[in-house]
């Protein structure tokens, strides 16, 4: 690691916000010192410079360093309140990576997220749902108000147990409203295994389309 290059280049990414000529190569070679043991902690300098062009890239650059953004999580509820659909999007695979049953606050936002207009961060909500432990979705549900989707984490985690209730995700993915089928499909992905694909397949019918496309991706993979 060589400090200076981690410096250097974020003064080069401040200087040029606009300038995606410079930030992208800029971002990419960041990301590489930060792998290396720039400390992470550094991209607050992005993240509070007062440059709404830089929030994307360091959300974008904490959601490519996995578990080494743990520093920075209390950084991320603003990220999920964003107005940019990307910060959202990256924000929700910083909270998946990080969070733990100390950060429910956190999770909860990302579960109510699943009300997003944006069809692309309603999918990564799903991926959410779907990859989060269950001891993240307790976290979640405990810090959520009374209300739907308290109900539908509640009802997800109880899929964990040993007799899952596959008639009743079918239902909610037949008769539900988007946000239920949202939740029944991340139920239908959590249980299924290349032996049997038979909820993830129901999912892959539903009118929505992040939840067809995220079921038509886990029944791909699947093959």
């Amino acid at each position: 690691m060589q400090p200076q290059a981690g410096e250097d280049l974020i003064e080069r990414i401040l200087a040029h916000p606009a300038d995606g000529d410079v930030v992208g190569p800029a971002a990419n070679d960041l990301l590489s010192e930060l792998y290396a043991g720039y400390p992470v902690e550094n991209l607050t300098r992005l993240l509070h410079s007062g440059d709404d062009q830089l929030v994307p890239t360091a959300t974008w650059l904490l959601s490519e360093l996995g578990e080494l953004a743990e520093p920075l999580i209390d950084e991320v509820p603003p990220l999920l309140s964003s107005p940019v659909r990307s910060v959202r999007y990256d924000a929700i695979g910083v909270v998946l990576d990080n969070a733990d049953e100390r950060h429910g606050p956190i999770i909860a936002q990302v579960m109510n997220l699943s009300r997003d207009p944006e069809s692309g961060v309603r999918w990564k909500v799903l991926e959410f749902l779907a990859e989060a432990s269950i001891e993240q979705l307790r976290a979640g549900a405990s810090s959520l108000p009374p209300g739907q989707i308290k109900e539908l984490a509640e009802w997800l985690i109880l899929q964990d147990d040993e007799e899952p209730d596959a008639a009743g995700i079918v239902i909610r993915l037949e008769a539900g409203d988007p946000v239920t089928r949202l939740f029944a499909a991340a139920a239908a992905a959590s249980l299924s295994d290349g032996e049997n694909t038979s909820l993830l397949e129901h999912a892959a019918l539903v009118e929505e389309e992040e939840i067809r496309s995220f079921a038509q991706e886990r029944l791909s993979e699947s093959d």
